[in-house]
């Protein structure tokens, strides 16, 4: 219809079936607010806990999920001097409504996107290469000639970070769950591929006996013991994600135990905090794939009558690289 907009809504909290398409009413642009045409959504998982009613994802009921996109600006609100009317946009971590043929976002979280980069790529790295980015640049700055685990390799963040890893002189050892996505970990640079089960034998071969200077763990609580145990003295967790579960309560002496080792949780947000900062990690990205340097594997693409699928796709670990809801 001319004055509505089709969005995938979430009505109650629950499993991939509560997410519905419905005709909303079209959204107006406020103080400091872009509305844009919705080309590509990005499909992550804070939107399925958001959708499960996990806290801090989920948006009074009933809500638009997706905090990840890319499109055309169709209007500017109040007081926005850039972008304009016209502009190409992304944007990553705004509070959801990118299911949908149109959102609002806060026009000083609307990335402008360069001519050599297409909007489908655009949308599909933001959120995933933002991580990516600063996991290895900001919070463990890999060296020439760390060991750097990188579980779940052939996901969406993990192909974009084994990339990076090596940019930076890295050694990665890769995870993954099958042959094929084995394969495209090598394809993106890993040095070493290992399974779940063999990735501690992994590093101590790789690394010399040392252990790993940093693990990079989105997977959780199935990972994160072994991840302790192959680090080397002083070593880092980097526990960014939980997509096996939550990790379980542990005794912070086993810190001191496996030789004086950090643990930290980063968020997106405390790493693009101020525009500045969001820039700079974006503007890299977007100049690595125009160059050619960075390549971002879109896995698969859904109309939004099919947001259900892309999430049980995602969640049943039958994907590899990006998921995008295309409105």
């Amino acid at each position: 219809q001319e004055d509505g907009v089709r969005a995938v809504v979430v009505a109650e909290f629950g499993g991939p079936e509560m997410l519905q398409v419905q005709d909303l009413e079209r959204p107006e642009p406020g103080p400091g607010q872009v509305l844009v045409d919705v080309a590509a959504a990005g499909v992550n998982y804070m939107d399925v806990y958001g959708r499960q009613g996990r806290p801090p994802y989920a948006g009074a009921l009933p809500f638009v999920p997706g905090g990840e996109g890319a499109g055309i600006v169709a209007a500017v609100g109040a007081g926005v001097e850039s972008p304009a009317v016209g502009d190409r946009v992304a944007w990553a971590g705004v509070a959801g409504g990118s299911y949908a043929e149109q959102v609002l976002v806060p026009a000083d979280r609307a990335v402008g996107v360069p001519a050599g980069v297409e909007l489908q790529t655009a949308a599909a790295v933001l959120l995933q290469g933002i991580t990516a980015h600063y996991l290895c640049h900001s919070t463990y700055p890999i060296q020439p000639g760390d060991v750097a685990v990188v579980h779940a390799a052939a996901g969406g963040v993990g192909l974009l970070l084994t990339q990076l890893v090596k940019r930076r002189g890295g050694l990665v050892v890769a995870t993954t769950s099958t042959p094929d996505k084995a394969e495209l970990a090598r394809q993106a640079g890993a040095d070493v591929v290992a399974t779940y089960d063999g990735f501690v034998d992994a590093v101590k071969e790789a690394s010399g006996g040392s252990g790993a200077a940093v693990v990079y763990d989105g997977v959780g609580a199935s990972t994160f013991d072994d991840g302790l145990r192959c680090l080397r003295p002083r070593g880092m967790m980097v526990l960014y994600g939980a997509a096996s579960g939550p990790v379980a309560a542990f005794d912070i002496t086993r810190l001191a135990g496996g030789g004086s080792l950090f643990l930290t949780r980063p968020a997106m947000g405390s790493y693009v905090a101020t525009r500045e900062e969001l820039l700079g990690r974006t503007g890299e990205l977007f100049g690595w794939i125009a160059a050619g340097e960075l390549d971002v594997h879109v896995g698969r693409t859904y109309p939004l009558a099919e947001a259900a699928r892309a999430h049980e796709d995602l969640t049943g670990r039958r994907t590899t690289g990006k998921l995008l809801l295309m409105p």
